[in-house]
């Protein structure tokens, strides 16, 4: 009785181990299909880190084997928090050579730690493509801060630290010319008022002046 529960449990732990090791491992790219055409799509290079030069990768496949000849037929729009910038597709590969045939990218430096989408349009051996992808847990990584994988840390301010600092940094200097230029124009006004008055100031001398003249010219002729 005992032998059997023993070898039940074997049974169970190697079937166990063989699913484990049968698995397909976990993409990091997502996969889309157009007609015959298959597409990987995600970072050519994760994780992904901000300011780290990095690509949207597209690796194209058409009934199987890879598209070699895209030439300038597909397009890629990365986007991010409301931006959006188009990128042509370079091929990652020498036929005969180096790389994977039917890998493309196109390259870029992530600014911002997130999610970044990549829109793929236009047409691959004549299938029409009009694909957009979020970086996400379903998809492929989202961009992240190097300071989190940074070894040993480092006290530096992130991409975004530093941008909000210069973003204050700008406020304060947009509020002193503000006030200098608030000043200036109160220091321009006391400055005509005081010319305003010495030239009434002026005006009042030479008026009593002229009036002095006139008594003692009149007492005179009395």
């Amino acid at each position: 009785m005992h032998r059997s529960v023993r070898v039940l449990a074997l049974a169970c732990t190697l079937a166990a181990v063989m699913l484990i090791m049968g698995a397909p491992a976990a993409s990091a790219h997502a996969q889309r299909q157009a007609g015959p055409i298959h597409m990987e799509i995600g970072f050519g290079t994760e994780p992904a880190y901000v300011g780290q030069p990095n690509s949207a990768q597209i690796i194209l496949t058409e009934h199987g084997q890879p598209v070699v000849d895209l030439g300038g037929s597909l397009k890629v729009q990365v986007s991010f928090g409301g931006q959006q910038t188009d990128i042509s597709l370079e091929a990652d590969f020498e036929l005969g050579g180096d790389g994977t045939p039917g890998d493309y990218r196109a390259w870029f430096i992530p600014s911002q730690p997130g999610p970044y989408t990549f829109h793929l349009t236009g047409t691959v051996h004549g299938t029409k493509i009009d694909e957009s992808i979020t970086s996400g847990p379903k998809t492929f990584d989202v961009v992240q801060d190097p300071a989190e994988a940074a070894f040993p840390p480092v006290n530096t301010p992130t991409t975004q630290e530093l941008a909000d600092r210069i973003q204050q940094d700008a406020t304060r200097l947009s509020d002193a010319s503000a006030a200098v230029a608030t000043a200036k124009s109160a220091a321009d006004s006391a400055k005509t008022v005081a010319v305003i008055g010495v030239a009434v100031g002026l005006i009042g001398i030479v008026v009593g002046g002229i009036a002095l003249l006139g008594s003692r010219r009149a007492r005179r002729q009395s």
